[in-house]
């Protein structure tokens, strides 16, 4: 089966077909969507009535798996999914929506913040995959943001300026934006900041974007302040619509992303509805820079 790949008219993003993700890929198969990966950053592939195994099955063509421990609050005994998967769902483990006022809803809705994901992790990820099984009824689009073209945007100056800069990465960043702050001391642990570099230059064609993410609290050599409010003009800069590509989910749509060159978030939905989406994470193989300072 041919693969084939269509850019999306205004977009960044490329639209797959000719793959039937239920059944193996082939080398060739793996290495165009690797290939596409690093072009469009964002890939779609529509109609694909996966299982957890074969949606994780076709994450591993990329790389290995990343393990789901160390970024979420859920307990091992509350974990909906056995499959290995990344539960970015609204339901708790009796498959029902979780009440608003439960743990683990209040530390999700941080997925409404711009990020990248697991950019709180000393190596962070590198191709995520978002399975759609149950689509809510109103709101939860995902919107992308592409990171090379915001960087590209930017002037001589800027990019000078901020080129070599590192930042702290954290969870609790994220979080404790949104006002939610009540953590264990193993939670405290666990979620210990990490240092990411705030320009990341791409392995394979060398394009530099911005790695930017609402896990992204504080800039090395800058006070809080300062940091944070730099932080938050490259973010309005790198959000315009004119680097913004909103997926609006149908049934079994999955969507596969580049977190080295992309950020994202989910918008605002009707929680009280079930929205059952599976994300299978391939792990990065290297940080972008070395971790030493941040013990």
């Amino acid at each position: 089966m041919t693969v084939a790949i269509r850019q999306l008219s205004k977009h960044f993003v490329g639209e797959v077909s000719g793959l039937d993700l239920r059944q193996p890929l082939t080398k060739e198969q793996a290495a165009e969507i690797e290939a596409g990966m690093d072009k469009y950053a964002v890939l779609v592939f529509h109609d694909q009535d996966i299982t957890d195994e074969q949606q994780l099955a076709f994450a591993l063509n990329f790389g290995g798996r990343e393990e789901r421990r160390g970024g979420n609050i859920t307990k091992d005994a509350d974990y909906r999914l056995a499959s290995g998967l990344n539960d970015v769902s609204n339901l708790g483990k009796d498959g029902k929506p979780l009440a608003k006022d439960h743990r683990t809803h209040l530390f999700n809705l941080g997925n409404c913040l711009w990020h990248s994901d697991s950019s709180f992790r000393a190596i962070p990820a590198k191709f995520s995959l978002l399975s759609a099984r149950v689509v809510n009824p109103k709101g939860g689009n995902t919107e992308f943001a592409d990171m090379r073209a915001a960087y590209d945007a930017l002037d001589d100056e800027t990019k000078a300026e901020i080129d070599d800069f590192v930042c702290e990465h954290s969870l609790m960043y994220s979080r404790g934006s949104l006002g939610f702050v009540d953590y264990s001391d193993e939670e405290k642990q666990m979620f210990k900041p990490v240092l990411q570099r705030l320009v990341r230059t791409h392995p394979v064609h060398g394009r530099k974007s911005l790695y930017l993410s609402s896990h992204a609290g504080k800039v090395l050599g800058m006070s809080m302040p300062e940091g944070r409010l730099l932080l938050r003009d490259l973010t309005e800069h790198a959000t315009q619509p004119e680097f913004v590509y909103v997926h609006k989910w149908k049934l079994h749509d999955l969507v596969m992303w580049d977190n080295r060159q992309t950020m994202h978030r989910v918008r605002r939905y009707d929680q009280s509805q079930p929205r059952d989406m599976r994300r299978a994470t391939v792990a990065g193989t290297q940080p972008t820079v070395a971790q030493q300072a941040a013990e």
